[in-house]
């Protein structure tokens, strides 16, 4: 049988972290999170915030980001999540009742910037 272990961590309901976390694996944050956030899948549950700058593979926002994200993958905003700030993303989905307000650039977009700059 194949150990095939994926590391799972949670900021739990009425836990505020500051600073900088960096994970791997998947984040499911109930709680509150400030500061800086990297990491490959990220949940914010209902009831869950984070208040950062993220870099991370994917995001589900079930509850409230402020902040700039960059996710390589995608960014899902659910009927309950309210997302703000920055968003760069391969792939951006809305559900109905979801909200964002936000300045919104694919990375398909930025990628191809690059490329007509550098020549």
């Amino acid at each position: 049988m194949k150990n095939s272990s994926k590391n799972l961590s949670i900021i739990d309901k009425g836990l505020t972290v500051e600073g900088t976390i960096s994970c791997k694996g998947k984040l499911i944050v109930k709680g509150t999170v400030r500061g800086r956030l990297n990491g490959e899948t990220v949940i914010i549950a209902r009831g869950g915030a984070v208040y950062a700058n993220t870099n991370v593979s994917s995001m589900t926002v079930g509850g409230i980001f402020e902040g700039d994200i960059r996710a390589s993958e995608e960014l899902i905003v659910l009927s309950t999540g309210k997302c703000s700030g920055k968003v760069i993303c391969k792939n951006l989905g809305i559900e109905a009742k979801g909200m964002i307000k936000a300045s919104v650039s694919s990375i398909v977009t930025q990628e191809k910037k690059s490329e007509k700059a550098a020549g």
